[in-house]
């Protein structure tokens, strides 16, 4: 039996049908990234709260799977959830700060490098993590798995490149 915290939430991504694999495709270019990174975040909650918590927008639209990650907020102390796309590895998850190749860090990771404890929820189960930064080696694998389920990952990281670091985190239990 695989253990892992993956293993206990149950988490894995689909594999895409045709549909899944034209909205990937099309969030990872410039105007796909740009449209979903001012868009998503709303959609998804209304996808969420019209489901009762069983359906995020990614996983109707792309087929990935989305974890709730709670942060606590760097300058307001406040808890705040992100739901994000995490990438299975080596046995326990990984988050990749690509902010569909924006320009700007996304705040989830700015309060991960200020306090690195968090909760993690997936289908009504939680786990308390603490997120650690990967190594360049670690960064370099976790691209390279995100990239067999979600393209749009190689290309927000080309697309960066040098204006900003993408952080990338391990998650480990708490």
């Amino acid at each position: 039996m695989t253990s892992g915290l993956a293993a206990d939430l149950g988490y894995a991504h689909s594999s895409a049908n045709p549909l899944h694999r034209l909205v990937r495709w099309g969030a990872g270019t410039r105007g796909g990234g740009w449209v979903f990174s001012h868009t998503l975040r709303r959609l998804d909650n209304v996808v969420v709260r019209l489901s009762r918590g069983r359906h995020s927008a990614p996983g109707l639209l792309a087929g990935v799977a989305v974890l709730e990650v709670t942060t606590t907020g760097r300058k307001s102390g406040q808890r705040r959830t992100s739901h994000l796309i995490a990438t299975p590895y080596a046995g326990t998850l990984a988050l990749l700060g690509t902010n569909f190749g924006q320009a700007s860090t996304p705040a989830w990771v700015l309060n991960l490098e200020s306090d690195p404890r968090a909760t993690v929820s997936y289908r009504g189960v939680a786990r308390e993590v603490v997120a650690r930064p990967t190594t360049p080696a670690e960064a370099d694998e976790v691209f390279a798995l995100a990239g067999r389920f979600y393209p749009g990952y190689v290309s927000y990281r080309s697309r960066v490149g040098t204006k900003r670091r993408i952080r990338a985190f391990v998650l480990e239990p708490a």
